[in-house]
């Protein structure tokens, strides 16, 4: 192992047994948080998984999106809570067995290779690694490791994602806000933004989202929005105002409904695409379909997750909803544990 820049985050393994009992590490990185868990080794490789799960600790940092914040910044956030969630476990790198890096801007074997050896220059050299996009995680997290059916996920970005038995893959969305994650919580709230604009100059109708955006800004003017919208244009920020937007659509607004509407139809077609491409539901087959995400939690009375899942049993009746009970960084964990029991 190297010693890097930052390598004083590990000054805590000084104090920490050599090689105490092995663990495994899950993490799930995103655009606005990243998760670590650690989890023991020492669970039964047959039957069911221990109902709860032994976790022993948990670590969260910031953004580690390479396209977001920068590579550097990335792997300084990554790193970070590596370490946290080992020193909160009492645990050293000597003890990792496995690691499972899941994070969002993982979109090419180029990106996946340049993570594995980070790593493996962090790590010692018996650690297996697992490298993989932020979906895989929270599909995951809704199988409890196992890899197969469809996960889509909206939060800040959206994204499909899919698996079949047999290890055939598949995704759509997810290319970031500029190429279109239309349905996604910065997707939502940017056309919310639009409309603002749009109503103020008179291209558009007139909507409650004016005075809804505006207040909860603290500005007096849509005018002030171009700054506000710039000043900081971070996804997570912007995607902030989607629950603006759900309560105007739930006031009766016809611009806001608009949106969600069109959301999320987005959103089914994103799976719609990935099942067709995979034939995960040929002949009638069902399909565990995994909904992870603000944007998907329910509400008061406009309920988009409910919706979306309308939508895809229309086009496909044996989409099974799964709601997670464990979170993707959990699912990550648990991939990494099942990937090296396999090979053990």
């Amino acid at each position: 192992m190297k010693r890097h820049r930052n390598g004083e985050i590990w000054n805590f393994e000084s104090q920490t047994p050599a090689a105490g009992a092995g663990v495994i590490l899950g993490l799930d990185g995103g655009t606005t948080s990243t998760v670590c868990v650690c989890l023991p080794v020492a669970m039964p490789p047959a039957g069911p998984l221990p109902n709860p799960l032994p976790i022993l600790s948990r670590a969260v940092a910031g953004c580690s999106n390479h396209n977001s914040v920068g590579e550097t910044a990335a792997r300084e956030t990554l790193q970070e809570v590596m370490a946290q969630a080992l020193s909160k476990a009492c645990s050293s790198r000597a003890a990792v067995q496995a690691v499972c890096l899941a994070v969002s801007g993982v979109n090419h074997p180029m990106d996946q290779q340049r993570l594995l050896d980070w790593l493996r220059d962090i790590f010692p050299s018996h650690v297996k690694f697992y490298v993989e996009n932020d979906a895989v995680a929270a599909l995951a997290s809704g199988t409890m490791g196992k890899l197969h059916g469809c996960v889509l996920i909206a939060g800040t970005g959206t994204i499909a994602y899919g698996f079949t038995e047999d290890g055939r893959e598949a995704r759509a969305a997810g290319a970031g806000p500029i190429l279109g994650d239309w349905g996604s919580g910065y997707g939502i709230a940017a056309q919310a933004l639009t409309a603002v604009m749009r109503a103020h100059d008179g291209r558009g109708p007139q909507t409650k989202l004016t005075k809804n955006i505006l207040d909860i800004l603290g500005l007096s003017s849509p005018d002030e929005l171009i700054g506000w919208t710039y000043a900081d244009p971070s996804w997570a920020r912007i995607a902030a105002l989607v629950p603006v937007v759900v309560s105007s659509a739930e006031d009766g607004d016809e611009v806001a409904n608009r949106i969600l509407y069109d959301s999320v139809q987005e959103l089914a077609d994103s799976v719609i695409a990935v099942v067709r491409r995979l034939r995960l539901c040929d002949g009638g087959d069902t399909f565990p379909l995994v909904m992870v995400g603000g944007v998907l939690e329910a509400n008061k009375r406009w309920d988009i997750g409910k919706e979306v899942i309308n939508c895809i049993s229309k086009v496909y009746p044996g989409a099974d909803p799964i709601r997670p009970k464990v979170e993707p960084a959990v699912g990550a964990a648990l991939l990494a544990w099942n990937h090296y029991i396999k090979e053990l």
